[in-house]
């Protein structure tokens, strides 16, 4: 079964074309809202294809994500109610807990953190309204790490570049059903 290829191929594609830039902003900013597909899905195609023009990729796909942080950081603030029961819904409550003890015992600098955690940012950034912390420290913070997370993976990517993207090509049915598998695995154990 060929899928994991075939969407390689397509996102590579997709990643070539004129309007590619806009859609990774676009990702990036509802990604920190409620999107549950990482920016990084385009942004290491685009810095592959094009690794001259990596660095405003990622700056691009930050400052998206911080306005998109922005925009989860009102939600939370303003309506936390009506949000909860999505959060619930889509099964993020447990990494919910996980957060809001975060910001009780290290306030901002969870922000920073959740820049590179597993855990989804949009969960952070609504997190983050809700425990009214100070907006400016709050902005700031989650401009600084998600540029730093989004420059090192569109460097990585570039200095890879098409060497790296016939590598991946070659193995990604193998990567794409390894990580389903481990999907799974975490599942049940995490149940």
């Amino acid at each position: 079964m060929n899928i994991f290829g075939a969407m390689y191929d397509k996102t590579m594609m997709w990643s070539k074309h004129r309007f590619a830039t806009f859609w990774l902003s676009f990702v990036s900013f509802i990604e920190a809202i409620f999107f549950p597909i990482p920016p990084d899905v385009m942004l290491i195609p685009m810095s592959m294809s094009a690794p001259q023009k990596a660095m405003r990729l990622a700056l691009y796909t930050a400052i998206a994500s911080a306005i998109g942080g922005i925009v989860g950081y009102g939600l939370g603030y303003y309506a936390f109610d009506w949000i909860y029961q999505y959060i619930v819904q889509w099964g993020y409550e447990v990494r919910w807990n996980t957060a809001v003890s975060w910001f009780e015992k290290w306030g901002v600098l969870v922000v920073f953190v959740a820049g590179f955690s597993p855990i989804p940012y949009k969960v952070f950034t609504i997190c983050a309204g809700v425990m009214q912390m100070a907006f400016l420290p709050f902005a700031i913070t989650a401009f600084i790490s998600r540029a730093a997370r989004f420059i090192l993976v569109a460097k990585l990517a570039a200095w890879g570049g098409q060497r790296f993207a016939a590598q991946l090509r070659r193995y990604i049915e193998v990567i794409g059903w390894a990580v389903v598998v481990l999907a799974v695995i975490a599942y049940f154990v995490l149940r």
